[in-house]
């Protein structure tokens, strides 16, 4: 266990270092790569592992070539490459024992986030030398920390597989943030016959190292979209009438999505998170560019805003005579996890030394696209949950401070070597 726990330690700190955005992960898709390659795993990548078309918010071609031309110089083998160029990152690895038993899934996402790390004295990362070295991208979230306990499982699976029965599918899922990953694994069918899911989160709440949240209540629907105003330019002195104001119709629009009524049938969210306008004082502005999302407790509620919330920017648009674009970017369900694999985790973890609160439920926290694969392997017969393993923060996630208690990565690889374990018995 502690050879596992320390490598997961190290590939953390490399992974820490390479922080790639939803579907660029091509550096990161390599690291993991060539941790696993030479296991009994059979591996899938590109568009063996995802379907390009159930892929949300992709970036552009301008910026996946960056992406490739980043990767290729690190390292990355053209033949990778070659596979993952297209956006199409992450890993699938499949092992079956040949044994009858449960096909069991676990999901681990690798994703960082477009956020400048901190360089601070009080920031470890940049104390010991392992912080971002991708400007603007960070691992401000955990992920790097997901990536490397996925890796300690696959390894103690390969390493125990002649004791083992059943099968095992572990999706290194791309493009977690934003919600616009999971769905493309999902519909590849990698979930289709899972009797047994296991995916995870370390921190989100502020407990002491050691605590285990068997399953997650409260995630939260939602919808990410984009907003485009187009309007047309004119000179603001000479001919103001001539022009039609793509920033006034973009602002009118953010503060009016902010007046939607909230619901009574349960909590709703929205948020406005980005808004780019305008190339000068005396230039009537044609262009705007908005990125906002919805959230709600229930899809209908979710639903519910994101309508008032067309209604809002058509409304906008119309007022200043500009025309507009929505696009959806990213989208998740809500999702329920399974009591049964509480009990399972209960029994598992019993004799687990690094363990000392095993609390049965524990906030979610906010949206996760790996709600749709909770849903799809309830939806055919299997059970699932998404467990927590928090530790004290010294800063919130998404934060430029952001850290992850590399004490949390010992809990969590036991914990799910002892569940795999668990579903082993006779």
């Amino acid at each position: 266990m502690k050879t596992l726990i320390d490598e997961a330690k190290t590939l953390r700190r490399t992974l820490h270092q390479y922080p790639e955005v939803g579907f660029t992960e091509m550096i990161t898709t390599y690291l993991i790569l060539k941790e696993v390659e030479d296991t009994s795993f059979t591996l899938y990548l590109g568009s063996d592992a995802t379907d390009i078309n159930a892929q949300m918010g992709r970036p552009s071609e301008a910026e996946l070539l960056k992406a490739c031309e980043r990767a290729e110089s690190f390292g990355v083998d053209k033949d990778t490459l070659d596979k993952i160029r297209n956006g199409e990152t992450g890993i699938v690895a499949v092992l079956d024992t040949g044994v009858e038993g449960p096909h069991v899934g676990f999901r681990f996402d690798i994703d960082g986030l477009p956020i400048t790390e901190a360089e601070k004295d009080s920031h470890i990362p940049f104390v010991e030398g392992f912080k971002s070295k991708h400007d603007g991208e960070m691992h401000a979230c955990g992920h790097d920390a997901h990536a490397s306990i996925g890796v300690a499982l696959l390894k103690y699976i390969d390493t125990n597989k002649d004791e083992l029965k059943g099968k095992y599918t572990i999706i290194f899922q791309a493009a977690e943030e934003g919600l616009r990953g999971a769905n493309g694994y999902v519909q590849k069918g990698w979930l289709d016959t899972v009797d047994y899911f296991f995916t995870s989160h370390v921190g989100l709440v502020p407990l002491k190292v050691g605590t285990v949240n068997a399953k997650s209540k409260g995630f939260l629907s939602s919808k990410k979209f984009d907003v485009e105003f187009y309007g047309k330019s004119a000179h603001a002195g000479a001919e103001p009438n001539a022009g039609k104001n793509a920033l006034l119709a973009a602002s009118n629009a953010a503060v009016n999505l902010n007046a939607i009524s909230r619901h009574r049938d349960g909590a709703t969210r929205l948020n406005v998170g980005k808004l780019e306008a305008g190339s000068g004082r005396n230039v009537i502005p044609d262009y705007a560019f908005m990125m906002c999302e919805v959230r709600g407790e229930k899809d209908e509620l979710t639903e519910y805003m994101y309508e008032r919330a067309e209604a809002v920017i058509k409304g906008a648009a119309l007022m200043y005579d500009c025309d507009y674009k929505i696009r959806l970017m990213g989208n998740a369900s809500t999702a329920v996890c399974d009591d049964e694999l509480v009990d399972v985790i209960k029994r598992a973890t019993v004799n687990n030394s690094y363990i000392t609160q095993l609390n049965e439920e524990g906030p979610a926290g906010g949206s996760e696209d790996a709600t749709y694969m909770i849903n799809r392997v309830q939806k055919n017969n299997g059970k699932a949950t998404y467990m927590t393993f928090p530790y004290e923060l010294k800063a919130g996630h998404h934060h430029p401070e952001f850290d992850v208690d590399e004490a949390v990565l010992g809990v969590a690889i036991s914990t799910y070597i002892d569940i795999v374990n668990e579903l082993n018995k006779d």
